[in-house]
């Protein structure tokens, strides 16, 4: 037995130094079993996937063995929220509990720290005339004379999606790099050095892919010198990785370089150049280009297979292309006269330039390689991507020599060539058990598949050869929960489904007071439900119905969590999306979550289709090999908002009769945690009156 292998188990016992320090814990078989596989990691290398079941304590039981083994590690995570809980207080807790020397640093996106220089800018801008800005702008200002670190999150009371958020803060396309009369005090440089002389930095995987790709946020540099990577939140690597390993062109970018030319244009060279038509033919163009994709309702993805996407009108697409092109060929030559003058106009032209290929690209046949869509909503995305991230992360796993893309090189074949296992100070080169080569790869979550081999992670991360560990959560589901399948609802695609829906949560509400999460699978069913519910349960209920885009996330969570402590009305949440994982509600502000329907990949999503005919085209079944398992998955991360503690109570409901008539019902059954089945209407009603009564007693149901 090794000696971090002791160092562990003596750790995460329940005589040990965090059962003694940290009120509230206590040895877990799982958590310890875990730990022990990722401190064999650690010490020979190679790659672990490890799906740990809500409970376990993944989070110490990574930690652990990577703050005792002493190698320099990075640590990733899906969201920012995580992202900031690990190091503002799981890290350090365990760090001062262990005694140990560590350094650790948090580094995010260039955009979510403050510039110095476009702050500056900012009062020159036409957008921070708009009322109420001017205050804000100024809090800002004041603001930036004490921060350390500007991170724009230390700041209250500006929500991300304010205007004058991107007016104060900097993009890969308008930073100004070395150039930057601000460069010497930037507090994204700060960052960067701070993450290059810490022990441990914690980034999310927005960022880690956004520099393998673009070589962006400073990972590159970071990476070579790091032995050991963690993936928390795994399960949504691929997705966010396709996302950033092909190209883009968004309305967003253009009307960002329109606005940026104009406020730039006359600061700085008013009079020289006619700033104001080039910055408005280059509006017009990037909203004519959206009038030219149709009118749609809500967000659509919409299948893009040659020049152009299909259900589009071919000669006002190819019109309006041609337009924005000769926009930016325009915006090009006018910013080319003036971009001696200062190095923001220079940018400016660098992103023109960057913008003119981009259309370039999209104009021509889609590459074989990958999948192409468009994006249709309020604003326009063009994306093209490869199907996943398989042959990216062999690259980066596997290889002892890897590199990032360079200037000349499309981000999508992700040649990687910056040498992973080498560095230069040769401090964190080997370490026991390991050395040059044997970089340790950690990816863990809640929910990586539904089988043993966790293939639907496993595949499109290119880590077949990984080893796989799942480690069941430690609460009792039988005792705590139920399962509860209407049958007698009519099917998910009959129009009276959302009635029966809110028929059913109108029920139960009634009963518990509140104390529900409503997911559904589509925003159309989302607002229907809702609409149903608000017009149902009105005032004289004494319950609120919240739902998702009538208020702020945040709010919205916050408002749920309360509940109906202090007097305040019961909260139903009814929401789509984001809320399916995340969001944590233990205690008995949650007792009753009820799924609309299965949740299956819509039909029609081109990157779903285009998955689907490989798996086809090789043998496979589209069906049962991606539908069904994408549908599991999802199904059991919704399944889990309902159980977060080991006191938890509550009923899982399931609208959708499929989950008991159809043969791959089991399948998804046996994907969720083991829940006592709910035989009838009868069970269910006698289920919710059994928690509504342990609301004010022990008792379990």
């Amino acid at each position: 037995m090794s000696l971090l292998t002791q160092r562990v188990l003596q750790t995460l016992s329940g005589q040990g130094s965090l059962a003694q320090a940290i009120p509230g814990f206590h040895a877990r078989e799982g958590q310890t079993d875990m730990a022990l596989a990722v401190s064999e990691t650690v010490e020979d290398g190679g790659q672990l996937v490890v799906e740990a079941g809500t409970g376990v304590g993944k989070t110490y039981a990574y930690l652990v063995p990577v703050l005792l083994s002493g190698q320099r590690a990075l640590i990733s995570t899906a969201t920012k929220a995580l992202q900031d809980q690990l190091f503002s207080r799981d890290i350090p807790r365990l760090v001062e509990v262990l005694g140990l020397p560590i350094r650790v640093a948090l580094l995010k996106g260039r955009s979510n720290y403050l510039c110095l220089h476009r702050m500056e800018q900012a009062r020159h801008n036409p957008e921070s005339a708009q009322p109420g800005a001017q205050r804000a702008l100024a809090k800002i200002e004041v603001w930036a004379q004490s921060t350390r670190t500007g991170d724009m999150a230390e700041l209250p009371g500006l929500d991300e999606r304010s205007s004058l958020w991107p007016l104060v803060t900097s993009t890969r396309d308008n930073c100004l790099g070395s150039s930057c009369p601000r460069y010497k005090a930037c507090h994204v440089n700060f960052a960067r050095k701070e993450a290059m002389a810490s022990d441990v930095v914690v980034i999310n995987h927005h960022l880690f892919f956004a520099d393998v790709a673009v070589r962006e946020s400073g990972v590159a540099e970071l990476l070579p010198t790091v032995r050991v990577t963690v993936f928390d939140e795994a399960h949504q690597l691929n997705e966010i990785g396709v996302n950033f390993l092909g190209q883009q062109l968004s309305t967003v970018q253009l009307l960002e370089l329109s606005r940026d030319v104009l406020a730039t244009g006359l600061q700085l060279a008013r009079g020289l150049v006619d700033w104001q038509v080039l910055s408005s033919q280059l509006e017009k163009a990037s909203r004519d280009l959206r009038l030219a994709a149709g009118m749609h309702r809500g967000a659509v993805r919409l299948r893009w297979t040659d020049t152009l996407p299909e259900g589009v009108e071919s000669a006002e697409w190819q019109q309006a292309m041609r337009v924005l092109t000769q926009a930016l060929e325009a915006l090009r030559d006018g910013l080319d006269m003036v971009s001696e003058l200062a190095p923001d106009f220079q940018r400016l032209s660098d992103r023109t330039r960057e913008l003119v290929q981009r259309v370039a690209i999209f104009s021509d046949v889609p590459n074989p390689e990958g999948v192409r869509w468009l994006e249709v909503s309020a604003q326009l995305r063009m994306v093209e991507s490869p199907l996943d991230i398989a042959n990216a992360f062999v690259k980066l796993t596997k290889a002892p020599v890897a590199v990032m893309p360079g200037q000349d090189e499309q981000a999508g074949d992700l040649p990687f060539t910056t040498p992973m296992d080498s560095d230069a100070s040769g401090e964190h080169a080997t370490g026991e058990g390991g050395g040059v080569g044997q970089k340790a790869w950690i990816f863990t979550s809640a929910t990586l598949g539904d089988e043993p081999s966790l293939r639907w992670f496993t595949e499109p991360c290119g880590l077949t050869s990984a080893r796989v560990m799942q480690v069941s959560s430690p609460f009792d589901y039988a005792a705590q929960a139920g399962l509860y399948v209407p049958e007698h609802f009519p099917k998910p695609g009959d129009p009276s489904h959302v009635q029966h829906v809110a028929q059913l949560v109108t029920e139960a509400v009634t009963a518990l007071g509140g104390r529900t999460l409503v997911l559904t699978t589509t925003l159309n069913a989302m607002r229907s439900i809702g609409e149903h519910l608000q017009s149902r349960l009105d005032a004289s209920s004494h319950i609120e119905v919240l739902v998702q885009g009538q208020s702020p996330k945040r709010r919205l969570m916050e408002r749920f969590r309360e509940g109906s402590s202090e007097g305040r009305a019961g909260c139903i949440l009814v929401a789509s999306a984001s809320f399916w994982e995340g969001f944590d509600v233990p205690g008995e502000a949650l007792q009753l979550v009820v799924i609309d329907k299965l949740p299956f990949p819509p039909p029609g999503d081109p990157l779903f289709e285009a998955r689907s005919q490989r798996i086809t085209r090789e043998g496979g079944s589209a069906f049962a090999d991606h539908a069904l398992p994408e549908a599991a998955v999802t199904l059991k991360q919704g399944a889990g908002r309902l159980i977060r503690s080991e006191t938890d109570q509550g009923i899982l409901v399931v609208c959708d009769s499929r989950l008991s008539s159809m043969s791959y019902g089991r399948r998804l059954v046996r994907g969720l945690p083991p829940m006592r089945r709910l035989s009838d209407h009868q069970a269910f009603v006698d289920a919710v009156a059994q928690l509504t009564k342990n609301a004010t007693s022990s008792s379990t149901f």
